[in-house]
Parts: structure tokens; sequence; C-alpha cells
């Protein structure tokens, strides 16, 4: 104890010679009480009085005869309530948000962690979860997360395809760093523009999300939160390379340049020059590519003055070909043919096809906390983006140019006491697309301006709600609101009881969003009904929702089990309908459009080091067409998922075997109706259940390298006809957009990472 206090002595005695009427200290992590924690907030409860941490998560805060009751908070850290009396000296350690007592169920809240005190229903997913797969883009990081399902979109680009909700990704506000990203154009391949090791962290928000960040948004959000160059290593380089011929690459390079500038510069490359036939149908399994993606990234933080901001600037060209393994572009390509007056075709043409895709975009968040009043703070989201695609389908031509500019202002404050906060701002957003199917042009620009107010009360104990509201004014869309609220309740200890209802509304890309539909003979049909966009109105949705979290300590492990329902009702929805198999058709709904969906999870601890993740999923998805109320096509009613996870404990320097299983049961799925076909391009009403399973092991040999093995689709279950009428690509039955099963079989990978710090 003497020790203790000469310790104490040395290290706060020059403070206490010049800071008789100050309270000060410093605030740490629990997990690492070495570690101080920059720009946590410190500040008497019930007052304008308050402070921000430095760099080195020191403060100094004047006392006060008044106050006694001095209030700790940190995002992501459970925030704490200090009694103080007089001035003196302190050391305090704050606990990260969700986490127990025990060390170990922190360390599995790190890899996915479930808030029991948010108001909105949000999981977050760390990179310790994202490296249980290769995850060589943002795609492929939902494989071992039951909230996300993963799909393919068709039988030859290889684009992987994610839904939550029973709904696909467009009813998804996906945004990086809450900036829109995966939208518009990008839509089909975007996911497949962000690579796995540029990602720090994944919040997954079921329902309709904050207002904060847009009207789009449905089913829920997705966010990405990007490596920073202050925190991320100073040199990483991933390698990677499976049996089929994909091969990538990824290094980051970080530099911190002065006490408040860093940078860094991040580099992906990958390509895949094999060709794959292994269903011998003719037909590519999975496209020749090639990527170059480059980013340069710089970090600002001035802890003392209450300033940060990121900004960003990237460069990234992608290349696909697909289509005939004989298909050489130079030779064969016979979109540009097509068009002459009176070409036909002489039957020996090869079919062929060719995505090009360049993109720039760069994008600006700053961030400024007042220092007297930690409390309030203002933001602003910047970006811009400029997206370019060439391609062509055989005989089609698809080109779409979408140029995008938003801007996102936000204050934050309280009202009356911390508990009480609001978030309120204004909103700008230009899209401006050039897009021509063949020879017809498609050319719109969207603009809008809204504002919008959220409300917020944060009572830890038992309830905590977020309200919002937001206007805008849309030239297309027109003038609207978007209400949304979300309430979260605790019944008793460690359970969390959530609903939330909300509106989205969105402008549907009709042909960004379908491009499989250009792989296939079928006639595109627009039922035009006097709608601004594309002749269509737009999509129009409300969605409701009820979860509940229950976290239990089983003999002596800790785990937790979730029930969640959601259902979502169209009041407007562009049908595309798939059901005639000569056509794909876009109408606006008439009638109804519904998707229920119901998930429990369990997650649970068996041995030490050994986790279990389960959850079964029931979808109800229907819409009326014009054939009748029809199940959605190609989406399991039932879906089983279970992920087994071991690791040992590391050494010293950082060693340790890691080890993953994942199991995806699908159920069958309703195929659209193909009957019309001749006998031998017809296909069952309903397809086949089948297993899925992938698996991972890692050796870590330090903190500066390791290796990495794998395998994906290890029960080698593949569609047997992925392409309708293979044999004559340029009928009238060719068809690759029915993919209901992986076409690819048994996949091996493997790979290294290595790290300087």
């Amino acid at each position: 104890m003497n020790k203790y206090i000469i310790v104490l002595a040395t290290v706060f005695m020059p403070w206490l010679i010049f800071s008789q009427e100050n309270v000060e200290g410093v605030v740490v992590e629990n997990a690492n009480p070495n570690l101080g924690l920059p720009g946590a907030n410190v500040y008497w409860m019930n007052s304008q009085i308050g402070v921000v941490t430095d760099i080195d998560g020191k403060f100094s805060i004047p006392y006060k005869n008044e106050f006694n009751k001095l209030i700790i908070s940190y995002v992501g850290f459970e925030s704490d309530t200090l009694t103080i009396n007089e001035p003196k000296i302190i050391k305090h350690a704050l606990k990260a948000s969700n986490t127990l007592n025990e060390v170990v169920v922190q360390q599995k809240r790190d890899a996915v962690q479930k808030s029991y005190f948010s108001s909105q229903n949000v999981v977050t997913v760390n990179s310790a979860e994202l490296l249980k797969a290769a995850c060589c883009n943002l795609s492929e990081s939902f494989e071992t997360n039951p909230s996300i399902d993963v799909n393919f979109s068709d039988a030859l680009t290889g684009t992987k395809q994610i839904q939550m909700l029973g709904l696909t990704s467009p009813y998804l506000l996906i945004t990086q760093e809450n900036i829109p990203m995966v939208r518009g154009a990008s839509q089909a391949f975007g996911l497949t523009f962000t690579p796995g090791t540029w990602v720090e962290s994944i919040q997954i928000t079921k329902g309709t999300g904050s207002v904060v960040n847009g009207y789009e948004s449905i089913s829920g959000q997705i966010n990405a939160e990007l490596v920073k160059p202050l925190t991320d290593n100073a040199v990483f380089v991933n390698g990677y390379l499976n049996e089929n011929g994909r091969q990538e690459i990824n290094a980051h390079f970080n530099k911190k340049l002065t006490n408040k500038w860093s940078s860094g510069l991040y580099v992906h490359a990958n390509q895949r020059t094999q060709k794959e036939d292994d269903n011998e149908d003719g037909f590519l399994d999975a496209p020749l590519s090639n990527q170059i993606n480059v980013m340069n990234r710089w970090q600002y933080q001035d802890a003392e003055k209450g300033w940060v901001s990121f900004f960003n600037i990237r460069f990234l060209n992608d290349e696909k070909q697909v289509g005939e393994t004989n298909f050489n572009p130079d030779t064969d390509r016979v979109d540009l043919l097509s068009r002459n007056e009176g070409f036909t075709l002489s039957g020996d043409e090869v079919w062929g096809s060719e995505i090009d895709t360049r993109r720039f975009d760069t994008s600006l968040k700053l961030g400024y906390v007042v220092p007297e009043l930690p409390y309030q703070s203002f933001g602003f989201q910047a970006s811009y983006s400029k997206h370019m695609q060439d391609s062509y389908f055989g005989v089609r031509t698809y080109d779409i140019n979408h140029e995008s500019i938003y801007s996102n202002l936000i204050f934050n404050s309280i009202l009356g006491d911390t508990r009480n906060k609001f978030k309120t701002g204004l909103t700008f957003a230009y899209d401006g697309y050039d897009e021509f199917v063949n020879t017809i042009d498609y050319s719109r620009v969207d603009r809008s301006v809204g504002a919008f107010f959220e409300y917020s009360y944060e009572n830890l104990e038992k309830v905590s709600l977020t309200a919002g509201l937001r206007v805008d004014d849309h030239n297309s869309l027109g003038a609207f609101v978007t209400p949304r609220f979300h309430i979260r309740y605790t019944p008793w200890e460690h359970a969390s009881l959530r609903g939330s209802f909300g509106r989205g509304k969105r402008a549907a890309n009709i042909f960004a969003e379908n491009q499989q539909l250009f792989a296939s003979s079928r006639e595109i049909v627009i039922k035009n009904s006097g709608g601004k966009i594309y002749g269509l109105d737009p999509e129009d949705a409300w969605n409701y929702g009820v979860s509940f979290l229950q976290g239990f300590n089983f003999f002596n492990r800790k785990g937790d089990i979730t029930f969640d329902f959601y259902r979502t009702d169209f009041k407007n929805q562009i049908v595309v309908d798939w059901e005639n198999p000569q056509e794909v058709s876009f109408y606006n709904l008439e009638g109804k459009s519904y998707a229920n969906s119901f998930q429990v999870e369990l997650n649970y601890e068996i041995l030490p080091q050994l986790n279990v993740r389960t959850a079964y999923k029931y979808y109800d998805v229907s819409a009326d067409y014009e054939s009748g109320t029809l199940q959605k096509p190609l989406l399991a009613q039932n879906r089983f998922f279970a992920n087994i996870g071991y690791e040992t404990k590391p050494k010293e320097n950082g060693a340790q075997w890691r080890f993953d299983y994942t199991l995806h049961r699908l159920g069958e799925k309703r195929l659209p109706d193909t009957s019309t076909n001749p006998e031998e391009y017809q296909l069952e009403e309903y397809s086949s259940p089948y297993n899925h399973m992938n698996a991972q092991i890692t050796k870590v040999f330090s903190n500066v390298f390791e290796i990495y093995a794998g395998g994906e689709n290890l029960s080698n279950v593949t569609q047997e006809n992925p392409v309708l009428g293979a044999d004559d690509p340029f009928g009238s039955n060719f068809d690759t957009t029915i993919v209901y099963a992986p076409i690819m079989g048994r996949m091996f990978y493997a790979g290294f990472r290595f790290k300087i710090n």
C-alpha cells in the first residue's frame, strides 16, 4: 500500500503543485490500464462545465462546490458517474460497452458485439470476426454472420448479392463511415470495390436506420468503418491465392507525420486469368478479371482543441470478361455489329461480355467538439464520386456514368442534461446519370435537399429511445416526410427488448440493380405509368420490428439468445417480374407486397476458447404480380446457420492457432416460371435444399506474421444447369438469371498476413 502511495505521489505531485482548485487525472481503458483514452468527455452533471481528455487521456476540470457528480464518457465504453467532494487527482478506467466482468466474455464481444443499451438493433462486426474467412472484399465479409444472406446474382459474373430481412441490397442503405457509398450505378458490383483488409469494423442495423443518414434505408443499414492511419499497422501486406486462379495482394503503408497528422496509402490488386468450366457447359464458371484499387487516406486529430478530420481519395479500375470459354473480345464482339441495319447472325458467333468500370471518389469528414461543452459538437460530411461503366452482353450494350455529390451538416447537443440529446442538420445530394441501354437514352438528374431532427433519451437502467423526423424535397420524388422511431426497454438484468418503425423512400435504378437481365434473351418491358423515373413511381415502404436479446450464464459459460421479427410493407414497389421466361417486366405495384422475417440466434461459449453461433431464419416474402400473388423467387424460406470457432490462447509474442467452420443450410426456393419453354429448357417449380460449408485454419507465428488456408463449398454442391440455352446463346431460350445454388464446386485457398506495428 505504501508503495502505491509513493508511486501516485511521484506521478501526480507536479500536478498538485499547480492545480489545487482543479480535479485532474487520466482516463484509461479497463482492459489496458496503461492506455489513455484521448477525446473522452469529462463534465459535471447538470452543468455546462466540461472538458475533453488529451492525446494521453489526461484532463483538468475546474472544481465547483455546487457540483459533486462527475460524468466520464467515451464512445464505445460505458459511461461512469463519480462522486467528487474536493479537488483531487484521479485515475479512472472505463469498461468497453456491452462487456461483462469476465475477461473471456469481453474477448467474445470484441468479434461480434450486440448492445444491450442502444435503442437501435445494431450488430457490430470487427476485424477479429472478418479474419474468420478470406474476406477478399466487402461482399464476402458476411459469410460468418447470420443477419446477412449472401447469394450469387447470376451464372456468369460471380458477383455475390447480399440480402437482409428477405430484401435485396438496394433496400439497404450501404455506407462507408456513414457516407452513402454503394448506390446508383455501383449497386451491382459496388460491394466488391471495398477490399476486406481496408475494413476495420461493420455495423449492421436491422430496420430503418437513423434519419441523419438519409431517407433511402428500408430494411436496414450496413456501415463499413475503414482502418485509421493513426491506429493501423505501419506496414501491412496480405496475399491470397485460390486453386481457381484468383490472385490478390493488399498492402497498407501508414505514417504518423506529426502529433496531429497521419496518412495512409492502401493498395489492392486482384486478377483471374485461369479459365474454369467445371460443369462443361461451354461457359466460364467465374469471370476473367483484373482490378487495381488505390486509396490515400489522411487523418487529423487535435484533442485539445476538439478537432478531428478524415480525407480520402481513391481510384479504381475493374475489368471483367465473361461468356463462352473460347470467346475472344478482339475478334468475337458482336454488339456493335448488331446495330448495323440489315445485320443478321450467321450462327458462328461466340457469346461474350465485358464489364469495364472506372471509378474516382473522394470524401471528407470534419468534426468539432466544443472543449468547454463536450456534449456539443458539429460534424460535416461531404463526398464526390464519378462512376463510369462500359459493358456489353452478347448483342446488348449497357453503359452508365454516374456523378454523385453528397453533403451532410450535423449539430449535436443536449436538452437540459446529457440524458436528453438531439441531432439536427441539413443534407444536399446530387446524382447525374448518363445511362444507355443499346441506343435508348435513360439519362436523368436527381437533386434533393433535406432537413432532419433526431431526439434521443438515454437511461441505461431501463429505457432509451430515438425519435427522428426528416423532410426532403426531391425533383423527382417530390416533397415528403420520413419519420423513424426506435425504443429499448430493459425488463430485467442482461435483457433488452426493442421496437422500431419507420418509413423509407427511394428511386429504383432498374437497370443498374438488375444487370443480370442483359445476359439473357429476355425482352425488356417497362410498363410506363407516367412516373418521372423510367416512367415509374418511387418506391415507398414502412418497416416495423421487434427484437429481444437475453444474456445468460449456463454452466459458468456466457451466452446470449436473440429473437427478431420484422415486417416491411410496400406502399409502392417496382415489381421486377421474371415469371414470363421470354421477358422481364418492370411495373408499379398494384396490390400488396410485404416481407416478413423471423430469426432466432444463439451464441454460447461451450468450452474455453470454443464458441458456437447458430441461427434459424424464416422468410415470408410475397407480392402481387400480374399473374397473381407469388412468393419471391430464388429466396429460401427456411435457412439454418452454424459457426464454430476455436482459438488457442496466444503466447507472449502473439503466436496461436485459430480454427473456424461455417455451415449454411438453405431450404427449397421457388423458381421463376419456365413452363412455356421447350421441355429441355424447363426447370422444376422449386429447387432442392442444400448445405454450403466453409472452413479456415490460421497459424499465427507471431505478432508480425501469420498464414491461413481454407476451403469454400466443401460439400461440393453445384447447380446442374445454371445457363439455360447454353447450346444456343443467341437463341430465344438463353438465360443466366435463374441461379439458386453455387456455380463452382469445392475450392481451396491459402494466404499470408505480414504486419509491422
